[in-house]
């Protein structure tokens, strides 16, 4: 998280050892990671899915897997890493969303659909979403290397799917 703020219970910045969280200090974090990131993620899981209704449903979905973890292992984590975890599981739940045409999009959103999964995902993640490399490498399960491939792939592909602006 970008403002620094911890889940209660951690002490200090990573590495060290953090103090156990209670349920409800834990239900009170996750709510806030919820307040301040579910409609964000909904923004980036609707550039991955057909319809904003399957991107609300994978990040709800995706809230619903950290939170019934959150007890055990998550509950010892930073917000930051939480939120990767929360990147992670959109991008892997929107994999399992059957594609579908998109009518009414404008000719650039067309084109970033006509892109394979793979690279449609690390330039949504990278440039709508504004992730470095390095989290956009954590949230597709590549390296930063194939990251930058294939946003230039991604890149060569929209340049010749679309008209140039000059």
């Amino acid at each position: 998280m970008r403002s620094g703020r911890r889940i209660p219970g951690r002490a200090g910045p990573w590495p060290g050892p953090a103090a156990p969280v209670e349920s409800a200090d834990a239900d009170l974090a996750l709510a806030e990671i919820y307040q301040l990131h579910y409609r964000p993620l909904v923004r980036m899981a609707a550039l991955l899915v057909p319809d904003l209704a399957t991107a609300e449903r994978v990040v709800q979905d995706a809230f619903a897997a950290v939170h019934s973890a959150w007890p055990g292992y998550w509950r010892w984590q930073d917000a930051g890493a939480t939120l990767c975890l929360l990147r992670r599981l959109v991008v892997n739940r929107s994999r399992a969303v059957p594609p579908s045409g998109r009518p009414g999009d404008s000719g650039l959103v067309s084109a970033v659909w006509a892109l394979p999964a793979r690279q449609r995902e690390v330039l949504v993640l990278r440039y709508f979403a504004d992730l470095p490399e390095n989290q956009v490498a954590a949230a597709v399960g590549l390296s930063e290397d194939a990251v930058r491939s294939q946003v230039a792939l991604a890149f060569s592909a929209l340049r010749a799917e679309l008209p140039s602006a000059g």
